[in-house]
């Protein structure tokens, strides 16, 4: 079971993998299995109390639980004591984590992890890191262990891990204290798991990483990422590339290029801006404002007129007053994204903005949180509207179609993350049509933030264009 988000999945596929090279057979139903795990997110209060909540409802099905990921490598004993039901393992046991289930399953005890800031384990100098990192006594950094990558979905997406880590210090972020800091993998790796994932039958590649837009500056090229997104297009098989995660602060006018220019590479910008008040943006140690944010949205626009735009805000960060609240509505406005992520602030353990001033109370960043997303919802969906009668290509996941023989497909554009960012559903398909396969269409209605399209002719896309 895994929580949270797309870097999660890889490393759950990692662990499934080395799982199954030890002997284990993996099922999908907890019901008579002898363990089962549970990759937790720590990202913020909500997703912690899911991952309780997972955690708890596993134990119900009588086999034996293992606590795995974010939350559980972020408070190691401390979880183990409060969920005595549940073993607690960290990342350094991914390696091992065979032996590890052998040890729960035989009834021999563990002992829980004590956390540490695992930014601390590898060099300060990021060109350092790629010595270390491959040192016998290197810290486990989950996800780059894909020669034992299990996939455990059947879609023709799937998400390729580019870096673990990250050197940011937002004032609200405690993801890099558990984390650690920012590794990137060597290109050559990355386009051996591409060319592996494209012979398991995937399609689309999602790159994902803390920060992509940091990809490469361990190894000494601040460019790599410019230069393997055209090595990753050309990989036979492989139909759309999809880079998420990029920080506005560090996106280069080079890969913004890239992106919105390169056949193969869908022209969507995944951007965290957070907020776009500048004031509050320094308090949360970012960078930029609505201005910056426009003029960089509206570069890719001239460059790929059709790109797609998403991001997350946060509402009630400490301090935040209602002019910064007005400042984020009027980019939200003037920026007209695709997809927008609203979360309210909560206090996390170890970061500089839980000892700020100015803390909200919460029936505020409620009222703020449902007031943002109520404005999204609205224009989100007008956003889709824009887009009636363009033409789109859709990558086709599920087959809708109904015996009067019209092919009708679910999928989903370039704009639209295939776990996020709503979908699209084409009519019209051609006889033979897969799912995976790159459909052209023409859009002609919308359902909220989905679309609706008709095929045209020639409908099918060649893969590795």
């Amino acid at each position: 079971m895994t929580l949270g988000c797309a870097r999660n999945e890889v490393d759950s596929e990692e662990l499934a993998g080395r799982l199954a090279a030890d002997g284990y057979t993996l099922v999908e139903d907890a019901e008579g299995a002898d363990a089962v795990l549970v990759n937790t997110c720590g990202f913020i209060e909500s997703a912690k109390k899911d991952s309780v909540d997972a955690i708890l409802a596993a134990t119900d099905s009588g086999a034996e639980v293992i606590a795995v990921g974010c939350m559980a490598e972020r408070y190691g004993s401390e979880l183990a004591g409060a969920l005595p039901e549940a073993t607690v393992l960290g990342f350094d046991d991914y390696s091992a984590i065979g032996d590890r289930l052998d040890d729960v399953l035989a009834g021999r005890p563990l002992v829980p992890h004590t956390p540490r800031d695992r930014r601390t384990l590898l060099p300060i100098s990021p060109v350092e890191r790629t010595a270390a990192v491959v040192a016998d006594d290197a810290p486990a950094i989950p996800g780059h262990g894909w020669l034992q990558r299990k996939r455990l979905a059947s879609g023709p997406s799937a998400a390729l891990k580019l870096a673990s880590g990250c050197d940011r210090r937002c004032a609200f972020c405690a993801i890099p204290t558990f984390r650690g800091a920012f590794v990137s993998r060597t290109p050559a790796e990355v386009l051996e798991e591409a060319r592996w994932l494209a012979g398991q039958g995937v399609t689309e590649l999602v790159l994902v990483s803390e920060n992509n837009t940091s990809y490469g500056k361990d190894l000494g090229d601040l460019r790599a990422l410019e230069k393997l997104l055209p090595q990753i297009a050309s990989i036979e098989g492989i139909a759309r590339i999809r880079v998420a995660y990029l920080q506005p602060a560090e996106l280069r006018p080079g890969l913004v290029e890239v992106i919105a220019g390169t056949a193969g590479v869908a022209p969507y910008f995944d951007l965290s801006f957070q907020h776009s008040s500048p004031s509050l943006l320094r308090r949360m140690r970012r960078f930029g404002g609505t201005e910056d944010f426009l003029r960089l949205i509206e570069r890719a626009r001239e460059l790929a007129p059709t790109a797609g735009f998403r991001t997350n805000v946060i509402l009630g960060f400490p301090g935040e007053t209602e002019d910064d609240v007005a400042e984020l509505e009027r980019f939200l406005v003037e920026g007209r994204l695709d997809a927008v992520g609203v979360f309210g602030y909560s206090d996390e353990e170890g970061t500089e903005a839980m000892g700020l001033p100015g803390k909200l109370d919460q029936h505020e960043i409620d009222d703020r949180v449902r007031r943002i997303t109520d404005l999204v919802e609205e224009l989100t969906a007008q956003r889709a509207e824009d887009r009636v009668g363009e033409a789109v290509e859709v990558l086709l996941t599920e087959d809708l179609s109904a015996s009067d023989g019209v092919g009708t497909w679910a999928g989903h554009a370039a704009h639209q993350d295939p776990d996020a960012d709503g979908t699209t559903t084409v009519t019209g398909v051609p006889a033979g049509a897969v799912a995976g396969q790159l459909v052209r269409a023409v859009v002609v209605a919308t359902e909220g933030v989905d679309l609706v399209a008709d095929a045209v002719v020639p409908a099918l896309v060649e893969a590795g264009r």
